[in-house]
């Protein structure tokens, strides 16, 4: 016996030798591939391929040549890295093989053609519903073991035939033939081949035999599961986030325009925007085109100095018009939504009755959507039979009967007056945003311990005395992440600005912001290099805005 066990472990251990062989080979022949699908754009194998693709190609392939080079060296030695490694290639791979697969199987077409056949087999489905309800009625016949399992058989039956019925109620199986024959495509076999040959090696090399061979401790092992359950998120993450960005920062130096190969052209975008000129005025009332280049700058506002003035003038008037807007806005949104907040969040604080209500109340506009709220907001705005004119009427010809006053009803448009479009707009704004803000202060609240009151009760201070001394410190962090995110949501302001407003410019341009100026340059001049410059310059702006609350915050919290 102690002879056959001792022939079966050697055996397993050769076994398990041949497959860190084969797995080191594979590392090494990978490389090598991995080096020539990296040369194959700027050797003519891929004529077709455009410049930003080749050289990210290039980058991706290079870089998992060198590391899958090391991987095999590692494992060579017996190195748990080189396993660590490998593994990450390997999975990397199988998801590439299989989104591959995917596509050029015709996988996402077939889900279409599913979707549009999937009323002839809904009735399937109660097949299917039945049969999982009566292998469940073998639950309550726990006590007859055949009656249970009776039940449960003919449950599974009806199951599979429900089943059956929904396969050919959709006409699934031309589906299927459909998918095999794009296969037989050379992508096809190569998607096919790359996951069979991924799935392998990772199978292999995630086995306990091959771990163990190369030094993986439970540290590892747990390090490994866990990226395992992060990789969806963390590749969405790349895929659709981090990818986008930074291809956006490349066609930020392009002249993109969707249609065309993009062209690199450097700074010019960005010159273009911060393109600007100050020219002094002689008189108040000169022309712009008397000390501007008209064929280069257009006036985009003025400055009045006594007898004379400046005259502010770019080579891009819209986006000075948008960044102006957008300050504006966030310069008067932002302290309508937290200041409100803060008063209510103490106000809600209170222990009177009914404060859970008035909780729910003020947060639903935060949870409403954004395309409801505005098409009402939009009735409410209406300059004749909207409810807001209404009741400043109410309350004018009260006014006026009362003390006689003779006030002019002023019959406001809304949001087809320059002079009130962007207000009409703040306004929504913090109304919406207030009640989410109301919830983060009163989080903060609840934190505060209430010993601080009591203490400064007890040393006669009055409700004024703790709510600057106590609620206030105590809410600074609370505080700084509010203002902060509002003011980033406030310098991203789109939706409101776009179904409330007919144009969304509004008149005269008085309601285009940077992302609206920013949407309408991609996606409806499609200049998606210029719009992504205007991109990358709103970023730039919010993140030093941001960067400027960090320091008086941080400088506050020294202080204290």
């Amino acid at each position: 016996m102690t002879e056959m066990s001792d022939r079966s472990s050697t055996t397993a251990a050769s076994q398990n030798v041949l497959v860190i062989n084969l797995l080191t080979g594979w590392r090494v022949l990978f490389s090598l591939l991995a080096v020539g699908g990296a040369l194959a754009p700027w050797i003519g194998l891929l004529p077709d391929i455009r410049l930003w693709q080749g050289v990210l190609l290039s980058v991706v392939l290079g870089l998992s040549a060198i590391f899958s080079l090391l991987a095999a060296l590692d494992i060579a030695k017996r190195e748990h890295r080189g396993r660590t490694i490998s593994l990450i290639i390997d999975y990397l791979g199988l998801v590439a093989s299989i989104v591959l697969l995917l596509q050029f199987g015709g996988v996402f077409i077939g889900i279409d053609a599913l979707a549009e056949n999937f009323g002839a087999g809904a009735p399937s489905l109660g097949i299917l519903f039945a049969g999982y309800m009566v292998g469940a009625a073998g639950d309550y016949f726990q006590s007859g073991a055949s009656t249970e399992k009776i039940l449960r058989q003919i449950g599974k039956w009806i199951m599979i035939a429900g089943a059956v019925f929904f396969f050919f109620a959709v006409n699934a199986i031309d589906g299927i033939i459909a998918i095999v024959t794009n296969l037989a495509s050379p992508m096809g076999v190569i998607s096919v081949v790359g996951l069979v040959i991924f799935g392998l090696a990772l199978w292999g090399m995630w086995r306990a035999p091959t771990a163990l061979a190369l030094k993986s401790k439970t540290s590892h092992e747990q390090m490994l599961n866990g990226w395992l359950f992060l990789s969806p998120n963390l590749l969405g993450f790349l895929i659709f986030f981090a990818g986008p960005l930074l291809l956006s920062f490349y066609f930020s130096f392009t002249d993109s325009d969707a249609f065309n190969t993009p062209k690199w052209i450097g700074l010019d975008n960005y010159a273009k925007i911060i393109n600007v000129t100050i020219k002094p005025l002689a008189t108040p009332s000169q022309l712009a085109k008397e000390v501007l280049d008209i064929t280069t700058y257009d006036e985009v506002g003025r400055l009045i100095l006594g007898g004379g003035g400046l005259v502010f003038g770019a080579e891009d008037k819209l986006f000075w018009l948008a960044l102006k807007n957008t300050l504006v806005y966030a310069l008067f949104a932002v302290p309508l939504s937290v200041i409100p907040a803060l008063v209510l969040a103490n106000v809600l604080n209170s222990k009177l009755p009914g404060m859970k209500f008035f909780r729910a109340v003020y947060f639903i506009p935060s949870i409403a959507a954004i395309v409801g709220i505005s098409l009402v907001w939009q009735w409410l705005y209406n300059a004749t039979i909207g409810y807001i004119n209404y009741f400043i009427t109410l309350g004018i010809q009260f006014w006026n009967a009362l003390f006689n006053a003779g006030v002019m009803d002023p019959k406001i448009n809304w949001v087809s007056d320059e002079k009130t479009a962007l207000l009409a707009i703040i306004i929504i704004a913090a109304w919406q945003t207030m009640g989410f803000n109301t919830v983060l202060f009163l989080a903060g609240l609840v934190n505060i311990p209430g010993e601080l009151y009591e203490a400064a009760t007890m040393d006669g201070a009055g409700a004024w005395d703790k709510f600057w001394r106590i609620t206030l410190p105590m809410l600074a962090p609370t505080t700084f992440y509010v203002v902060s995110t509002t003011t980033i949501q406030a310098m991203q302001v789109f939706e409101q600005v776009f179904i409330l407003m007919n144009p969304p410019e509004g008149p005269n341009n008085s309601t285009i912001t940077l992302v609206l100026y920013l949407y309408r340059s991609g996606f409806q001049n499609f200049k998606q290099g210029y719009a992504s410059a205007l991109a990358w310059v709103l970023f730039i702006v919010i993140f030093g805005l941001t960067l400027i609350q960090f320091q008086n915050q941080r400088k506050s919290s020294l202080y204290e």
